[in-house]
């Protein structure tokens, strides 16, 4: 985890990976990108099948792009039932051929974002008013710290969708473009309260990011005392939220409280999405050793002499 995620209080960053949740709006494949968009509403290509052209499902008018290749394998398939519904829209070849991009984008967004930011481009060039293409695009946007771009695909998936699961990410991204009081009256808006239990926590930790920002630590760490927050639980959210709950206590001087709550952190981080181990060993005392820097300065010195 970054510094940036460290203070922020960032939610889960994770994009769309094949097999998504079918109550949500987005073009991830389980997890991940697809939300709201700011469509053009005015792209033929985009409307609903239009029934003066005898009722056909529309394909794109413009010239094709070159486009990313697809990587061997993928084939559209992969995605939940939930975003193939969104492309019924589409005609058949269209429809096939933004799912794998859509794929691509989930899976190269871990590793190569310029490459997933092609993919999403290509998924919103070709279905423009399909919730999931815009959300891929906006998630690729929100890991390049691009918040501005994050959040106005976010806010048209919102729009397309009528689905709020994004609400963590735009309250994020509000708080990222140095704008807290937008955030938490965001927040603090009804389709809050619509979310799912997952989004709940997410948006509970971004909050008590924002609270610590404004020197408001005990509601920090009181926004954090949840039902979820259970050392014994292992879901999801468990590392991430165990983790915020620490680095609130941290900030109110619980330095016990916080090492505790950094333990619980680490033990439930299987797949190491924070840096929960090194705070421990801070608090602990310990000190890190860069090993390779080590060796480094002596081939440097051996040079050298």
């Amino acid at each position: 985890m970054s510094p940036q995620d460290r203070s922020a209080g960032r939610p889960a960053r994770r994009g769309p990976s094949p097999g998504g949740d079918s109550r949500r709006g987005g073009g991830r494949p389980r997890d991940g990108a697809g939300g709201p968009r700011r469509a053009d509403a005015g792209r033929p290509s985009e409307r609903e099948p239009d029934r003066e052209r005898g009722g056909q499902r529309l394909t794109p008018k413009s010239p094709r792009r070159p486009e990313p290749a697809i990587a061997d394998g993928v084939t559209g398939k992969e995605l939940d039932r939930s975003v193939w519904t969104q492309l019924r829209t589409l005609s058949k070849e269209n429809a096939e051929g933004v799912a794998q991009h859509l794929v691509m984008a989930a899976l190269l967004l871990d590793t190569d974002l310029d490459a997933a930011q092609a993919h999403a481009e290509t998924a919103v060039r070709r279905a423009g008013r399909v919730p999931a293409a815009r959300e891929a695009l906006g998630l690729v946007a929100y890991r390049q710290g691009d918040w501005a771009k994050a959040l106005a695909e976010f806010r048209t998936v919102r729009r397309l969708s009528g689905s709020s699961h994004l609400l963590p990410l735009m309250v994020d991204a509000e708080r990222a473009l140095g704008r807290p009081d937008r955030a938490l009256e965001l927040a603090s808006t009804p389709e809050a309260r619509t979310l799912a239990r997952d989004e709940k926590v997410e948006l509970a930790i971004v909050v008590s990011g924002i609270r610590r920002d404004q020197g408001q630590l005990d509601a920090a760490a009181a926004g954090l005392r949840l039902p979820e927050l259970d050392a014994r639980r292992r879901q999801a959210w468990s590392a991430r939220l165990f983790y915020a709950y620490a680095e609130a206590l941290l900030a109110l001087d619980d330095r016990a409280g916080a090492r505790e709550w950094f333990g619980y952190a680490l033990d439930a981080d299987e797949s190491l999405e924070t840096d929960a181990a090194e705070r421990v060993d801070e608090l602990d005392g310990v000190e890190q050793l860069d090993l390779l820097g080590d060796e480094d300065d002596a081939d440097e010195r051996g040079e050298r002499g």
